[in-house]
């Protein structure tokens, strides 16, 4: 009797269980971290561990923290700063999540109302201001000018980011070498230096932090591109996610960029008017994710996450064998194979 084995299940599966297993490892700490989240989220001024702590709890991996703490348990540290740490590295993080939802308009936050929908714009912004607050008096706390160092400029890189992403808005003919620019600083800036404080609070050697801050910044690189694709993925409508936000907002992301580039002239006028001049139509997503489709946007903007996860894994080389090594490769590959 012939056995059928389902692939694709047994793959997400895999994935699923990367994710666990790490999470499983850090767990305790992660517990430590939420509590110092909490604790740092409370003001007598109601609206901001309101509004914050909606935000907070609205599902999110918390894979920036995490990585903090397999970064410090992959150098052995023994104590305790890196809790504060990787809880001022989600402040940082939540505080952009309030600022982007403002600046692109959106309503939905990982399937749910954003707090920008439910409290408006202007105490948005005000809470990400008084998380990123929060989050240098807890640098501030630890002591470290080194980590101090990190986690400001990430800070003022995101920063950059969103305003360089800003000004790719709705520009067709942005290059992939402008786009990426944008992501290493929006999004892959803060994984690296979540990481990297891992081995300077363990006061490892210099190797060892630039091999953590690759780490972090490739597997930030491969994790957005993976959310690039996904935007225009089926998989985010299983998610309560809605599928072609990017489109909507005229965000030029890597998709677009090899579809535009490889298209014809007529392809480009669609672009042109979907995109540039935002004169969008009933039918326009479906047609961008056709094109996307016919000139491989999709699977090749994946290959190019799975480059970068491959130079990930590769900055771990030098640490030896372990649990927790191992557990911090996997978690490369639920970033390139997740679909939740």
């Amino acid at each position: 009797m012939a056995v059928v084995v389902d692939f694709e299940k047994a793959r997400r599966e895999g994935v699923k269980t990367a994710l666990d297993r790490i999470n499983a490892l850090v767990a305790d700490d992660l517990i430590r971290v939420n509590q110092v989240i909490v604790d740092k989220m409370d003001s007598p001024v109601a609206l901001i561990p309101q509004l914050a702590g909606h935000i907070i709890a609205a599902g999110g991996k918390r894979l920036r923290p995490m990585i903090t703490l397999a970064a410090a348990d992959l150098c052995d540290y023994q104590g305790d700063r890196h809790i504060s740490l990787a809880a001022c590295v989600e402040f940082i993080h939540t505080a952009t999540l309030l600022h982007d939802d403002v600046v692109d308009d959106s309503d939905l936050r990982r399937g749910q109302d954003s707090a920008k929908a439910l409290w408006g714009n202007q105490a948005s912004v005000l809470v990400g201001d008084f998380l990123f607050s929060r989050s240098f008096q807890l640098m501030v706390q630890d002591g470290s000018l080194r980590v101090l160092k990190i986690l400001s400029d990430a800070s003022a890189t995101i920063a950059e980011g969103e305003v360089m992403q800003l000004m790719t808005t709705n520009d067709t003919q942005t290059s992939e070498a402008a786009y990426l620019d944008v992501i290493r600083a929006k999004t892959a800036k803060l994984f690296a230096a979540a990481a990297e404080i891992g081995a300077v609070v363990a006061e490892r050697p210099a190797t060892d932090a630039e091999a953590l801050e690759s780490y972090g910044m490739n597997f930030g690189i491969a994790f957005q591109l993976v959310d690039d694709v996904l935007d225009y993925s089926a998989e985010q409508a299983k998610l309560g996610k809605t599928v072609g936000d990017d489109f909507r907002e005229g965000k030029i992301t890597l998709p677009v960029v090899l579809a535009w580039r490889r298209g014809s002239a007529a392809e480009r006028v669609f672009w042109r008017r979907a995109l540039e001049d935002m004169a969008q139509e009933d039918g326009d997503l479906d047609k961008a994710i056709a094109l996307m489709r016919k000139h491989n946007a999709l699977a090749d903007t994946i290959a190019r996450a799975r480059h970068y996860g491959a130079i990930a894994r590769d900055a771990l080389g030098i640490f030896p064998d372990s649990e927790i090594k191992r557990s911090m490769v996997n978690l490369i590959d639920f970033c390139i194979d997740r679909s939740y």
